[in-house]
């Protein structure tokens, strides 16, 4: 049984960064009305920028957090305004088109500029763990899980406590409609769009104390944001925080129970995208 409490606990933890990446890919979905194929690659952004912060300047990667946030938010108001804005009465395969390949215009500027090699950063927590009872929790997972944890609750509370977060939840159902009362719908885009990729750069900092910084390494966490909102349905931001723990704890179960889980573990996303595809379908046809 201790051993099932430790895969339980270990797939929750992870969750907390699925959800943080895939609630970025949410806002920018469910307010813009984009599905942003970069996504993955303002993750790697933060990535690299915590370990340059690490290597360059001596900074504690999770230190540098708010510099790297707010670095991205400005590199993702910069790309709204140079692309993202004039795509967005365009046909949706214009829109999809453009961020995937923005996607791959980032991914391939870090190759030439870093290189395909990994980069690592060493932090004083690095092999710290805290023990509840027989269950063993790693140092950095649960201060990954707590940064992610407070972030969305600020994020949360944004959007369902102040006025900008009212006016992103009045664009996102009618944008028309929110034009006629006065809000300024350009503006509440270009800073939901921004927000959008400072999350994925922070999950990106969480990322390189975690695992590592790659040209590559937003692809896959990209790949699980999209089967996590398609799982939760496009902009529906409560549902991300379920969907991610059912894919995180499931993750967990298919590499610990299933004979050669680590590999079975990266198609489990791709099953549920199916899965929730083909109950919609017969729910659509009722």
């Amino acid at each position: 049984m201790d051993l099932f409490f430790q895969t339980l606990l270990n797939g929750l933890l992870q969750s907390g960064l699925y959800a943080l990446v895939a609630s970025g890919l949410a806002l920018a979905v469910g307010v813009v009305g984009i599905v942003n194929f970069a996504h993955g690659e303002y993750l790697m952004i933060g990535a690299f920028l915590a370990w340059a912060a690490s290597t360059y300047l001596g900074l504690d990667p999770l230190l540098a957090l708010p510099l790297v946030a707010a670095a991205v938010f400005a590199v993702g108001a910069l790309t709204y305004r140079v692309s993202i804005r004039h795509v967005l009465l365009a046909p949706e395969l214009n829109q999809m088109l453009l961020t995937f390949g923005l996607g791959i215009l980032l991914q391939n500027l870090a190759l030439m500029l870093l290189g395909g090699n990994t980069r690592t950063v060493s932090t004083p927590y690095q092999a710290s763990s805290l023990q509840l009872g027989t269950l063993s929790i790693g140092g950095p997972k649960a201060i990954a899980f707590g940064l992610a944890a407070l972030i969305l609750g600020a994020l949360y509370t944004v959007l369902y406590r102040t006025t900008l977060g009212r006016q992103m939840r009045a664009v996102a159902q009618n944008r028309r409609g929110s034009q006629l009362i006065g809000i300024d719908v350009d503006r509440v885009y270009l800073i939901a769009f921004s927000v959008s990729c400072g999350l994925a750069a922070v999950a990106g900092v969480l990322v390189s104390v975690l695992l590592f910084a790659s040209p590559t390494v937003g692809l896959v966490f990209a790949l699980k944001a999209f089967a996590i909102i398609v799982m939760a349905g496009l902009g529906n931001l409560t549902g991300v925080l379920w969907a991610s723990v059912i894919l995180g704890v499931s993750e967990a179960l298919v590499q610990t129970y299933v004979p050669g889980g680590g590999g079975w573990s990266d198609a489990v996303f791709f099953l549920m995208i199916f899965g929730t595809l083909v109950l919609r379908s017969f729910r659509g046809a009722k």
